[in-house]
């Protein structure tokens, strides 16, 4: 079946958050990160080239007749990426949860306001390799259903959870946790002992940690440079996030049990 003019319509609007909510759908982009969330989330439609759909018969024979032919130009008019893809495929959007359980023996991610679609892909893309699958993350964080985000996931999206809530209640309704967060005052990242339980929060890309939740952090750390006299400004919450994970899952380091 052909792509109708009405469905590229639809779909082309799924870049923005007002509009995914309307239709209930999000987008994911690319071979890869189509057959990665294939499975994870009810599918709406798959669109793609018919040279995509003869050479992908694996990944069509999942799809169940939802199946859309289309032109380079009409994926070109759906497509969030500078270079459009032979496929996109749009999700229906499942019900996001506003909390969940905690276990106080886990180790989870707290993003403050973070708003770059990129480094929350990254960043999920990223607990998912350390073993973190739950991530909190404050109502003004960027939608983690972007088509960047989801895009920069590379498929993590599905076995990472991300709940968003009010943070501040959140830590305070579990104070017998630890509270971890990057502070110039915090305490060297590679010469502390490290829990392998509690809350690792990262803060907004220009402003860091809202004043707010850098009261309640309990173990402030700080993630040195290699050399103290010359040195970019500050690390990517991206980056910061991964080496810091890193610390906590022992790599180069002892970790309290």
């Amino acid at each position: 079946m052909d792509l109708s003019k009405t469905k590229t319509s639809v779909l082309s609007s799924l870049s923005t958050k007002k509009m995914r909510d309307k239709h209930g759908l999000f987008l994911a982009e690319g071979s890869k990160c189509v057959a990665d969330t294939l499975g994870a989330f009810e599918l709406d439609c798959l669109v793609a080239e018919q040279d995509w759909i003869c050479a992908h018969s694996d990944i069509v024979a999942e799809c169940e007749g939802k199946v859309l032919t289309a032109s380079s130009a009409s994926i070109k008019k759906i497509s969030s990426l500078s270079t459009p893809p032979d496929v996109v495929a749009a999700f229906h959007l499942p019900c996001v949860a506003s909390e969940a359980f905690v276990d106080s023996r886990l180790l989870y991610l707290v993003l403050d306001g973070i708003q770059d679609p990129g480094n929350l892909g990254t960043i999920i893309r990223t607990a998912d390799w350390f073993g973190i699958n739950t991530i909190f993350a404050s109502r003004d964080t960027v939608d983690v259903f972007n088509p960047k985000t989801v895009q920069s996931t590379m498929g993590s999206l599905k076995r990472v959870s991300v709940v968003y809530t009010d943070l501040a209640q959140l830590l305070e309704k579990h104070r017998e946790m630890p509270v971890y967060g990057t502070l110039l005052e915090g305490k060297n990242l590679f010469e502390t002992s490290l829990g392998s339980s509690g809350f690792i929060i990262m803060g907004n890309e220009g402003k860091g940690i809202s004043k707010t939740l850098r009261g309640m952090i309990t173990r402030p750390l700080f993630i040195p440079p290699y050399d103290s006299r010359s040195h970019g400004e500050s690390l990517n919450v991206a980056i910061a996030a991964a080496v810091t994970m890193a610390a906590f899952r022992g790599y180069g380091k002892i970790v309290e049990p």
